[in-house]
Formats: C-alpha cells, structure tokens, sequence
C-alpha cells in the first residue's frame, strides 16, 4: 500500500498550482498578448503528466525498477546538462549568457531539475552499497572517501553556477549532499571542513559574477538601514549601498505580503500582481498566494510542505533497505532547502535566488521532476510495514 496522506497533500499543492496559475498570471497574459488560459493549461498539462508519471512510479516493484529508474535519471540528464551547452541556438536559447532550456517544439525542458532528483538517487545508491558498512575513518581517510562524490558535485558546479548562471540550485544540492554525508557517516570534523570550504566557494562564486553582486547589494539596499541601525558606528556607514532596481521588487513582495493580511484580499483580487511583481506565478508566488489568501493560506500551504517532508522522513524512517533510506532523505532534503530559500529571499531576509517553490510554482519541468521524485517514494512506500487499518507500524 502506498502512503496516501503523502499523496494527497502532493494533490492539494498541485491542485492550487493550478489555480494560481491562473489567478496571478494576468498581467503577463494581458500584457504579451497571450489567451487568457495560457498558463492554467500549460500548467495543467504539467501536472497531468505528473501525476501518470507518479501513479506509474507508485505501481512499480521498487525491489526491480527502483535502482534502474534511479540511474536512468542520473546518467541521461548529468549527459544532458552536458551537451546542452553545445546544442544549436534553435534547440538551447541562452537567456543572459545562461543555457538552462532545452526547445523541443512548445516545450522546453530544464534538465536541472531533473538531474537533482537523479544525484540524489546516485548518493543514496553510492553511499549504501560503499560507505555505511565501513568502520570509523580518520579525517584522511574519509577525504579519501568521499573525493569521488565531491568531484561529481564539482562538475555540477561548473555546469549549474557557472554555465547556467544558477547558484540557487547549487545551494539546494550543496546543502543536501552535506547532510547525506552525515547520514553516510561522516565525522563532523570533516563536516564542518566542508561547510567552511563550502562558505569560500559561494562567496569566490558570487564575486567573479557581477550580475550575483549586483543582486547581493541590491538585497543589502533592503535591509542595511535595520541591520546598520544595531551598529551606531560611523565607520559602519561606509557599507551603505545606493538601492537599485531589484530592491523595489523585494519591496513589492513585502508590500504584498503586508496587503494579504490575516484572510487576503481574495482570490483573484491581488494588486501587486498586477506589474508590480515580475514573475509573480513563478518565483513569487508565495508573496502572489499571501496577498489573495492571506496569512491564513500561506500558513496552510507552508503546513502542508511541512506535512508532506514528514512523511517523507516517517517512511525514511520505517524502511529497511538503506538505498531507500537514503533517497528518502535526500528528497525531503530538496523539498525543505528549495521552500526555505525560496520563502527567505520573497521575505526579503537573503537574496532572491530564482529556485521554485515545490509543487507550486509554474513551470513544467520542475513540476514533473518534483512528481517523478514523489513518485519514486510512493514505490518506497509500499515496503513500509504496516498495521491492518494501513498506519505506519
């Protein structure tokens, strides 16, 4: 029996995907010329072939089809991210210097998207069949150990932060191997080795991409006047920055925010949506829901993400098998970075970091990759034991 509250409040998320897609994407629609159901049925369409490709996943043996599965999403989109950066101009479109997007027609795919779920699989599979039954290492031995898996992640580096211009994605992946090193068994010496090295590379990638400092001083324009004011020094003014044009987008994500009050403004009924904030159906969508529905409805959406990486981490915690383990840990990883990071930086409290907010924001790719990685645990959770009423045991 697969775990059916997981699923369901996969379908409630999808299901207001949906809705909003429609309700906040009216300025886009109206201003390119689009018909007024453009986004509703691309996203419809998304989610359609989400689900079959969940209720597929779920139907299957994990004994049998998980591990090829795994792999097949690791190696075929690891490739893609590869040559994508070699396709023709009429297959890959470089938006900003960036190729994130592969063109097949009406559709385009972001192989990034998929290839997360993918390194998570080849972690969790690595990891069980290498690393869990090693006894305790000193910290060469565990530099010995792990190198492999940090220099696949330093390819994804290359092709991710510094090829398609997406830090936001390197962080998500970057936080969740660290924490599967933990639960691989590593030390926290060599732990927090990493995060330290971890810090000095995100900082040396932020300063050799003026468009990543740009962005960094824009946000500190939002926030320097109450961090500055804890430090009445007036050496400490040196720090000030002139906002530019990126705060005003933070400030019309707060501002939204602060119009949704306690029930919304109702569905529909937005302001800021309507040219205030770009994108607002993409990576604000969560300031887009807080404005119609109110502190209400961002506590139930932010509840149900919640909800569903319980579940998650209840069958990571049930299930025998250490690859399934290990997978299910590293999803439930994915889902709370990328809500954290995306919900800190509409607040206003780090960067904007461009990453979608799972199972919400519009975008075909990644709501298919979210679905398959749901799907996948859907298959784990059929070798859950369970009592006759079909709870967890």
């Amino acid at each position: 029996m697969i775990d059916k509250p997981l699923l369901a409040a996969v379908i409630a998320l999808l299901t207001l995907s949906l809705v909003m897609s429609y309700s906040l994407s009216v300025y886009t629609v109206l201003h390119f010329h689009y018909e007024d159901f453009h986004f509703f049925i691309r996203q419809g369409i998304a989610v359609m072939m989400g689900l079959i490709f969940m209720v597929i996943f779920s139907r299957l043996d994990p004994d049998k089809w998980f591990v090829p599965v795994g792999l097949i999403l690791f190696a075929f989109f690891f490739f893609l991210m590869i040559v994508m950066q070699f396709l023709p101009h009429s297959l890959v479109n470089a938006v900003g210097g960036a190729k994130r997007w592969i063109h097949l027609g009406p559709i385009s795919i972001a192989p990034v998207e998929f290839f997360k779920v993918g390194f998570v699989f080849f972690l969790a599979w690595s990891f069980s069949r290498k690393l869990l039954d090693k006894n305790k290492m000193n910290f060469f031995e565990e530099i010995k150990t792990f190198s492999p898996y940090l220099g696949v992640f330093f390819i994804a580096v290359l092709l991710i932060a510094i090829l398609q211009k997406d830090l936001g994605q390197v962080a998500v992946l970057g936080a969740t191997l660290l924490i599967l090193f933990l639960f691989a068994g590593s030390s926290w010496k060599f732990f927090f080795t990493l995060v330290g090295s971890a810090f000095v590379a995100l900082i040396g990638l932020i300063f050799i991409a003026p468009h990543r400092m740009a962005r960094i001083k824009s946000w500190w324009g939002t926030v320097q006047d109450k961090v500055l004011s804890l430090f009445p020094f007036e050496s400490m003014q040196n720090l000030r920055v002139e906002a530019g044009k990126e705060p005003y987008q933070i400030s019309n994500s707060l501002n939204a925010i602060h119009n949704g009050g306690l029930w919304g403004q109702g569905l529909g009924n937005g302001q800021f949506k309507l040219g205030y904030l770009s994108e607002v159906h993409t990576d604000f969508i969560l300031a887009g829901i807080t404005e119609e529905l109110g502190f209400i409805g961002i506590s139930l959406v932010a509840m149900t993400i919640l909800f569903i990486v319980y579940r998650i981490f209840k069958i990571a915690s049930k299930v025998q098998n250490p690859v399934y383990y290990l997978f299910s840990v590293g999803v439930g990883l994915l889902i709370a970075f990328a809500f954290i990071i995306n919900s800190y930086g509409i607040a206003g409290i780090t960067p904007i970091k461009g990453i979608a907010v799972p199972f919400l924001s519009y975008g075909g790719s990644h709501i298919m990759a979210s679905c398959i990685a749901i799907g996948m645990l859907l298959m784990i959770s059929k070798k859950v034991p369970r009592k006759e009423d079909g709870s967890m045991l």
